[in-house]
């Protein structure tokens, strides 16, 4: 808040440009007044106080610095730390942690593999901040595997300040429990030949994954992404991904992996970094893309080899600087 650059000043405005209650009281001669207004000694005049505000920034270093307006932006891409000297005055912090996201499903039993959910992505604001030297973690993403029985491996935790996402859940494979996408941040979707359905997503940082359809050229599910569900497959395409969220311009994030398919078409990776669904080839497979890194995408499901890895996460901060 600043006072007002024109027009009346009232001391209600005063007050709580100070942090003070509306109604106390206060004489123009007090320090906090003079200080305020930037007058140190003499004679006050109500106009001295236009535009004037009680703020001062927040002083920090750590990861890649950028500024954007008013703001100042910290990004992180691998673990840190973020060291804050300056606490400031009247300052605070906005910051979005990203985990890694899923892997999509992977097998050589082919058939269409889940997609990989998005990494979790939790965004807090107006947080208070005190000088200090504070822990950023980057939670990797999973890492693509082949195995018929066991869904893809989830991502890992992003953390900052005691807060941590949660890593993006694995597509569904083929056999056994494994046909149903993991949970996670944003859940895998499920795969196509033992239906499965979609894991579900952390409440306030992703959503479900899509289900898998066994019919016609079954197409499995896609990973769930910030912005909402993966889409269900169908007979004749994996299903698309969720898309991920955009943060104050500065990005957009956690994007599901499409769901693979057989002999058709593989779903859309999610806006936000979500891979590619692949197609099957008699037991091969081609056109799948791991998550994109430091954005928390889910990888995409295979057509019937590798499952594609999830992408890094990553940790950004920002606040007002002038």
């Amino acid at each position: 808040m600043a006072l007002p650059s024109s027009g009346q000043i009232t001391l209600n405005q005063v007050n709580v440009e100070l942090g003070l209650s509306g109604t106390a009281q206060i004489g123009m001669n007090d320090s906090a007044v003079r200080g305020l207004f930037e007058v140190a000694s003499g004679e006050i005049e109500m106009s001295d106080g236009y535009g004037k505000a009680n703020f001062s920034p927040v002083v920090a270093t750590g990861g890649t610095i950028t500024t954007s307006g008013d703001y100042k932006y910290h990004k992180f891409t691998s673990s840190g730390t973020f060291q804050v000297t300056d606490a400031g005055a009247g300052g605070s912090i906005d910051y979005v942690i990203v985990a890694g996201g899923g892997a999509g499903g992977g097998g050589f039993n082919g058939n269409g593999c889940g997609g990989g959910g998005a990494g979790g992505m939790k965004e807090l604001t107006n947080s208070s901040v005190s000088t200090g030297s504070f822990s950023v973690v980057i939670g990797a993403g999973g890492a693509g595997a082949k195995d018929d029985s066991n869904a893809g491996n989830n991502g890992s935790q992003s953390s900052v300040f005691g807060n941590a996402s949660t890593g993006g859940g694995g597509g569904g494979v083929r056999n056994g429990a494994g046909a149903n996408g993991n949970s996670g941040g944003s859940g895998g979707g499920g795969h196509s030949f033992g239906q499965g359905s979609g894991g579900s997503g952390a409440s306030g940082q992703g959503n479900a994954g899509g289900s898998g359809s066994n019919g016609g050229n079954r197409g499995a599910g896609g990973g769930g992404g910030k912005s909402n569900t993966g889409a269900n497959g169908n007979t004749s395409a994996g299903g698309n991904g969720g898309n991920g969220k955009s943060w104050y311009g500065f990005g957009t994030y956690a994007g599901g992996g499409g769901g693979g398919c057989s002999f058709s078409t593989g779903g859309s990776g999610g806006s936000g970094g979500g891979g590619q669904g692949g197609i099957n080839t008699d037991g091969g497979g081609y056109g799948w893309s791991d998550g994109s890194g430091n954005t928390g995408g889910g990888g995409g499901g295979s057509g019937g080899a590798f499952g594609a890895s999830g992408g890094s996460g990553i940790v950004v901060l920002r606040y007002k600087y002038q």
